[in-house]
């Protein structure tokens, strides 16, 4: 027996009320589905981040990291 002939079966043994019920999750499920936007990649998410460091700032992270240089002795 499919899916749908046991779907068919058991709603003849339904009254109104609950065949009303019925209906209207069918017609909830039968309408067509909004399509979400595409997800971002993480890869163009990281391209979105702007950091504002001085120009040695990749060369002594170390130094920034523990302290020895801050961003007060380059301006």
């Amino acid at each position: 027996m499919t899916t749908r002939e046991k779907i068919i079966e058991q709603l003849s043994g339904l009254d109104e009320a609950s065949l009303s019920e019925v209906h209207a999750v069918v017609r909830r499920l039968s309408e067509p589905k909004a399509k979400s936007p595409p997800q971002e990649s993480i890869m163009a998410k990281l391209r979105k981040i702007k950091i504002k460091a001085p120009p040695d700032f990749s060369k002594n992270l170390d130094l920034y990291l523990t302290g020895e240089k801050t961003l007060d002795d380059v301006h």
